[in-house]
């Protein structure tokens, strides 16, 4: 179907053909859901062990019993297992509990009202304007927190690398009141790109353009969520800031909500020595330590990075057939019409799709009445405004393969109707 190639008469056919499909889907009563990203309950049950890994011994190898309080800052042997997957060291990570939403708005809270201690004070100190960079499309939930805190964000785009650094560089070099950015890194939600190594080591000299205490929020959710072993690797932010001299402006985000139990995981956090100083201080107002059991649950489980390693491995076998179907239907039902555009990503839980613009909320708005649930339209964008009306993320994890086959078909025919529509209109 190339409606650039065909008359009137032809974009009339298809568009009686289209719509009589669609009719069909919409009789068929179907309820599926492709909305959020998060794991099947067959990758839940890859980590079912972790209920009985501890027995009755809830001590750790020094000897601790974790049932009691303190250790606000986790478990070694938490630590020697997830220092490597954000790549600091042991004396550089904070074990927290199941989510690290949860870390990422106390980090961007205490840097906003509580300040940094030793490195300086908090940045609406003054009642200033903050301002953050939200490389787009990208992640809601980060959004959220800057809408919520009442920090002003500004859309950079994104390409294949990562964050247009000329941009995101123009900006921090201008404007002293952009104090941070979000980033993730691996597989990025929504599009599924790796940052290019030039991007990373970009990244890490941003402190040295942006005004006071700027800080990059390096949410690497996807660190080890590969659908293959040989799928893009990432550079180490924290080497490149070290090497920039800037270990002071990064701070690095991760978790087991995708690799164990998504509501019972651990999350963790990576920052230079006096950020975690001034962090584990601000913190230790709101609790007196984490789940610790839960950490050493973790740690039994998984053991090492080898056996971090198989174990997701598991996990790709379970998803790399819902994101192979996905693109199947995009590609035979889709193909180089121009009608819509998409990402073919190696890892993490999203594929990312661009209709033609202005068609976004029609496509997920026509996908519900047929009865397919996608992730609202503009979700992806600050304030969830997508300013071309464009972008839509599909998360496959939770259907069944079946599900995701029935549901791409009535996608396919959404994107086709909605397209030959706006032809036909204007």
């Amino acid at each position: 179907m190339q409606l650039d190639q065909a008359s009137t008469e032809q974009i009339r056919e298809w568009e009686s053909a289209l719509s009589a499909e669609y009719e069909q889907h919409k009789a068929a009563g179907l309820s599926l859901d492709l909305t959020r990203g998060k794991p099947s309950s067959d990758q839940l049950s890859l980590s079912d062990a972790i209920l009985g890994v501890l027995g009755n011994d809830l001590s750790n190898d020094g000897g601790i019993d974790l049932r009691n309080y303190g250790g606000l800052d986790g478990i070694a042997e938490c630590k020697r297992l997830f220092a490597p997957v954000l790549d600091v060291n042991e004396d550089e990570i904070l074990i927290g509990g199941n989510s690290s939403l949860t870390l990422m708005y106390f980090a961007v809270l205490f840097a906003s009202q509580m300040g940094f201690g030793d490195l300086g004070k908090g940045w609406k100190a003054g009642g200033d304007t903050v301002k953050f960079l939200c490389p787009v499309p990208g992640y809601d939930r980060h959004f959220s927190v800057c809408e919520h805190l009442g920090i002003d964000m500004i859309p950079v785009a994104m390409n294949d690398n990562g964050p247009d650094m000329d941009q995101v560089e123009s900006l921090v070099k201008a404007d002293s009141s952009i104090k941070g950015i979000w980033c993730v890194p691996r597989f990025s939600n929504p599009t599924g790109i790796v940052y290019s190594d030039d991007v990373v080591a970009r990244i890490a000299k941003l402190a040295t353009l942006a005004g006071d205490n700027f800080r990059v929020f390096w949410d690497n959710a996807y660190a080890v969520h590969s659908l293959s072993d040989n799928a893009p690797k990432l550079a180490s932010l924290m080497a490149a800031a070290r090497k920039a001299g800037t270990e002071d402006s990064v701070y690095l985000f991760g978790s087991t909500s995708k690799i164990t139990y998504a509501g019972a995981g651990v999350a963790f956090v990576g920052m230079s020595a006096a950020n975690l100083k001034a962090f584990k201080a601000h913190l230790g107002m709101t609790q007196i330590g984490p789940d610790k059991v839960n950490q050493l649950r973790h740690a039994r489980l998984l053991k090492d990075s080898d056996g971090l390693a198989e174990h997701m491995r598991q996990h790709a076998a379970v998803l790399k057939p819902r994101f192979d179907s996905v693109l199947k239907h995009l590609n035979e039902g889709i193909g180089d019409s121009g009608l819509l555009s998409w990402t073919a990503p190696q890892g993490g839980y999203f594929i990312s799709v661009d209709t033609l613009p202005g068609l976004a909320k029609q496509v997920v708005a026509m996908a519900a009445d047929a009865g397919v649930k996608l992730t609202p339209a503009g979700a992806t964008f600050p304030y969830g405004q997508d300013p071309e009306d464009r972008n839509i993320r599909i998360a496959p994890s939770v259907p069944s393969l079946e599900e995701i086959d029935r549901a791409m078909q009535v996608f396919v025919n959404c994107v086709k109707l909605a397209s030959v529509r706006q032809r036909l209109a204007n």
